[in-house]
């Protein structure tokens, strides 16, 4: 019973210190960001905000092209994440199939990208073949489906039991019907999990805008927040007076906390509502198969 005790204090001692080292970047960075630019650069912030101040915020939103960039990320990750986990669904059931035919091959197949690819110069040739250079399309398609992801939504459906498939068919029901109606319900957990995997990726996704995308209107947010930044921080390099510079550099500081908090805010208000199916998904998605 002491051994028990012993034990259960040694973890719970362990899970709290490892709390406080992934908590405390996050209140730091929320308590920078609510804080005045020189309590910012002058390191006075520890834990709590000083100087309460908004003036960051304010500085982010002056901007009108964050509200575009906004927008723009919020179609992006709607619509490539509805694309991503009907296609990652769809492909995970087609492969865990046993009676389909080179199963293997195929699966092959698709991990083989995994470790070798075109490179960045056939694919930008290949989007602007397409004609998707400069258009919604190209925040979409490309990495329309993660083989991760795929693996993990295959093993998942893998470890429904077969038996439900066979008194499925054998009053009657087609396997487009047993996908819709009997597979995605059981799947919550992992689709759930993939919605969120795609989501964050989609939301942070920026090198591609960078590469595709010339046409500022349809910047995704992450461009415009880089640019904030480099804008501030070269704008303090160049000046003369060093009160001002002082000045303008907390300022850049105090932007960066901003920017942050700015554009994670919205993923992590929805990581809640997936939290309670996280680990089950994950966990049978990764063992089974």
């Amino acid at each position: 019973m002491n051994r028990n005790k012993l034990f259960y204090s040694i973890v719970y001692t362990v899970l709290i210190l490892l709390l406080i080292v992934v908590l405390y970047p996050l209140i730091y960075i929320v308590s920078a960001s609510f804080s005045s630019p020189n309590a910012v650069s002058t390191g006075k912030v520890i834990l709590f905000p000083v100087d309460f101040s908004l003036e960051g915020y304010k500085e982010v939103m002056k901007y009108s092209d964050v509200w575009i960039g906004y927008r723009n990320t919020i179609l992006y990750t709607v619509a490539g994440t509805v694309l991503n986990v009907v296609l990652t669904m769809l492909t995970g059931f087609g492969l865990s199939r046993k009676g389909l035919p080179g199963r293997k091959f195929i699966t092959f197949l698709f991990t083989f990208t995994m470790l070798f690819s075109g490179g960045l110069v056939p694919t930008y040739l290949v989007m602007n073949r397409l004609n998707l250079i400069n258009t919604p399309f190209a925040m979409i398609f490309p990495g329309a489906i993660n083989i991760t992801n795929m693996i993990i939504a295959r093993t998942f459906i893998s470890s429904i039991p077969d038996d439900l498939e066979e008194a499925a068919m054998i009053d009657g029901c087609s396997h487009a019907r047993y996908f819709f109606e009997m597979v995605v319900p059981l799947s919550k957990a992992i689709i759930a999990v993939l919605m969120l995997y795609y989501a964050v990726g989609h939301w942070n996704a920026y090198f591609n805008a960078l590469i595709y995308l010339s046409n500022r209107a349809l910047y995704p947010l992450q461009l415009f927040l880089r640019e904030i930044l480099v804008l501030n921080t070269a704008g303090a390099d160049t000046i003369m007076d060093p009160e001002l510079e002082e000045k303008m550099r907390g300022m850049a500081e105090l932007l960066k906390y901003a920017l942050i908090v700015v554009s994670t805010a919205p993923i992590l208000c929805a990581y809640p509502f997936a939290q309670k199916y996280f680990t089950k998904g994950v966990m049978v998605g990764s063992l089974k198969g």
